[in-house]
């Protein structure tokens, strides 16, 4: 995973050192959460991907050999290189790119337990136009859930998982970690609050509506049982077909498989269910603080983004529907 290029006559003097076994593992770690979370497209994996590889080259050339190794000053260093117009002559979208994939590579491996620090918090890429998060109309968003109906045991966990991610707007990790005892009440069926496990070890609370329960019920009396006699005993609420806990890239692929039976062309991951249960809520008069403990965010900041989703749609159909908004 080098950044060398050779020289004249196919020497290359000047060849980046080899990188550490260590530092690959750990850039390959963070893609494959990131191509799960976020249901990014191949194209932007492999401009992360190329991200990672001139910093982990930079890394090394600096000696580290690890990430723990990294350091505050390592950061300032690579950024300071690649702003430099003779590092490369970055666009001041790839520079922000490069530089956000940094700070989150360094954010992952925190929330991982892999380092006790994050070296690249103080890493400020270029600020560009904020890209609003993408949501899907309620009424795609119904055709999604509906194409999990079905009596096969499959469909029936698929709904379970589908409704559940709608309902919470929990990210696919943390849906996926979810256990059977998170989600019974005292009288043994689908309870109204779910307990979600968030990023730092944060639990919250999170009301489940009646379509979630009811397909959750469904599944945990009728197919879960199945699932688990094929396996080792396990507390993890959705189990794949040989009764493990499921992955996040299963739930990816259900969610894909999903979007494909209603006819949606638009391009739907994981955190699509997310985006639209704020955007949704929000639309619907939810409170942003509200919406802020429900997604888990630390700061307002982040959830105040789907205020102007709405604020965006509501100008759009209003220069659309009013007689005196169109432009002469």
């Amino acid at each position: 995973m080098t950044d060398a290029a050779d020289g004249p006559g196919g020497a290359a003097p000047d060849a980046a050192p080899e990188v550490p076994v260590a530092l690959r593992r750990a850039v390959d770690r963070w893609l494959r959460h990131v191509e799960v979370e976020r249901g990014l497209s191949r194209n932007t994996i492999q401009a992360y991907r190329r991200d990672l590889a001139r910093y982990a080259a930079h890394l090394a050339a600096e000696g580290v050999v690890d990430p723990a190794g990294a350091t505050p000053a390592h950061v300032a260093g690579f950024a300071q290189r690649v702003r430099d117009p003779d590092g490369g002559g970055l666009t001041a979208s790839s520079l922000a790119r490069m530089l956000s994939s940094v700070r989150s590579f360094h954010r992952f491996l925190l929330e991982e337990g892999v380092v006790a620090v994050d070296v690249s918090a103080d890493a400020k890429p270029p600020k560009l136009p904020s890209r609003l998060p993408k949501a899907v109309s309620i009424e795609t968003m119904g055709r999604i859930l509906e194409a999990t109906d079905g009596d096969e045991p499959l469909r029936v966990r698929d709904k379970a998982l589908l409704e559940l991610l709608y309902a919470t707007g929990a990210r696919v990790s943390e849906i996926t970690a979810l256990t059977v005892d998170d989600v019974l009440g005292p009288d043994g069926a689908a309870d109204e609050l779910v307990r979600v496990l968030g990023k730092g070890g944060k639990q919250r609370i999170v009301p489940v509506g009646s379509f979630a329960r009811r397909a959750v019920d469904a599944y945990l009396v009728r197919v879960r049982p199945v699932l688990a006699a094929r396996g080792t005993a396990t507390p993890a609420l959705f189990l794949g077909l040989r009764g493990h806990a499921l992955s996040r890239q299963n739930a990816w692929l259900v969610i894909k498989a999903a979007a494909e039976r209603a006819g949606v062309t638009e391009e739907i991951s994981p955190h699509t269910f997310r985006h639209s249960f704020a955007t949704h809520l929000i639309a619907g008069g939810a409170d942003v603080r509200v919406v802020q403990e429900l997604l888990g965010h630390s700061s307002v900041a982040t959830t105040q983004i789907y205020t102007r989703v709405t604020v965006d749609t509501l100008r759009d159909v209003y220069t659309t529907a009013h007689p005196r908004a169109r432009r002469a």
